[in-house]
């Protein structure tokens, strides 16, 4: 059984420290992927607190057996497209200028992109399709299993396959192969 899935049969049976272990475990992690769909790391955070919450108020809704890791991306991916449908049209804020509001202890994307490699791979991410980013960050960043990510997806294995192939492509054509950005 995996770690989040033992952790929250715990907070079920009564041990409340069992979700701060979850929340310390996901919360960045979860806020970095909602992030990639809504593009604005405050929102991003309030629905991270929305699936957590989910957790607490529908105690139904996950099945033992299933990946507790996989659970939580599906229903940051859910949360954050009911978001995007409330949302018509928003103003993105440029990560650059989103670092100088964070705080050291919300800074998750420092932590993620601390040397220059890191920040123009995450540049080059940034230039790719919405599916393609989703993808990427599911199985690079997050290690998901292709199926894994499909599930969260909404879609096969060979689509991620397909997905995962043209995104390589295209970050090879931004940065290079030797890593350095082409001009």
């Amino acid at each position: 059984m995996e770690h989040g899935a033992e952790s929250y049969r715990r907070y079920l049976a009564g041990d409340e420290s069992a979700f701060s272990e979850i929340i310390s475990e996901y919360r960045g992690p979860i806020t970095f992927f909602i992030q990639r769909y809504v593009h604005d790391l405050c929102a991003a955070e309030d629905i991270a607190a929305d699936v957590f919450m989910d957790l607490v108020v529908h105690r139904h809704r996950y099945r033992e057996g299933t990946s507790f890791r996989t659970y939580l991306f599906v229903l940051a991916r859910s949360r954050s497209l009911d978001y995007l449908r409330k949302v018509k049209r928003r103003n993105a804020v440029p990560l650059e200028d989103a670092e100088a509001w964070l705080t050291d202890e919300h800074d998750l994307e420092d932590e993620i992109l601390r040397d220059e490699r890191a920040r123009m791979l995450h540049q080059a991410i940034a230039q790719l399709p919405p599916d393609q980013q989703v993808a990427v960050h599911l199985v690079y960043f997050e290690d998901r299993s292709y199926a894994d990510t499909a599930k969260v997806m909404k879609k096969s294995v060979k689509q991620i396959d397909n997905l995962l192939y043209r995104a390589k492509n295209s970050l090879r054509s931004i940065i290079g192969e030797d890593g350095e950005r082409s001009k």
